[in-house]
């Protein structure tokens, strides 16, 4: 028989929609462990091969990822590093050509870092079998389920950054 607690736990979900099972969260949690493992695996591949610490290599995907110029400040926000740390890592970069500093010309104080074309190249060239397994199992499913999981990795980080901003673990 059906309990309070039970309809409470089919109800918990948003707009009504039934909570998932503690078997399906743990379901999600191990395959995120494994791809977040599989790319771990790549990143320090290419930081070793490349002279780079892994969090150069968060650097710069960072750098790639921001949606207008990244700056040092934001750099420093984005990565959770002192601002001590966030020049080291720069300078290492600029001096492994994998990045460039160019000064506002209206304000010559804000600096923008811009990943270099050269290194942007052979950053694709040494993922490409991530790019690739990624497309071979982008093609396993329709246009419909691939928004729901678009859409369900969009939800995780979201609610992983309100976590972050909230200092709650």
């Amino acid at each position: 028989m059906a309990t309070a607690d039970d309809a409470e736990r089919q109800t918990a979900g948003r707009g009504g929609v039934p909570a998932p099972e503690a078997a399906d969260l743990q379901a999600f949690a191990v395959q995120l462990r494994r791809m977040n493992a599989e790319i771990n695996r790549m990143v320090h591949g290419f930081a070793h091969r490349k002279g780079l610490h892994a969090t150069d290599v968060q650097a710069l995907a960072a750098i790639l990822d921001a949606e207008e110029p990244m700056t040092p400040g934001r750099l420093k926000e984005h990565l959770g590093l002192t601002s001590g740390a966030v020049t080291a890592c720069v300078d290492r970069l600029e001096r492994a050509g994998h990045v460039t500093r160019v000064r506002e010309s209206s304000d010559r104080r804000v600096v923008h870092l811009y990943y270099a074309a050269d290194a942007k190249t052979a950053a694709r060239t040494y993922f490409r079998p991530l790019a690739q397994a990624a497309g071979s199992a982008l093609a396993r499913f329709e246009g419909a389920e691939l928004a729901v999981a678009l859409r369900f990795l969009t939800a995780l980080n979201e609610e992983l950054a309100l976590r972050d901003a909230s200092g709650r673990p």
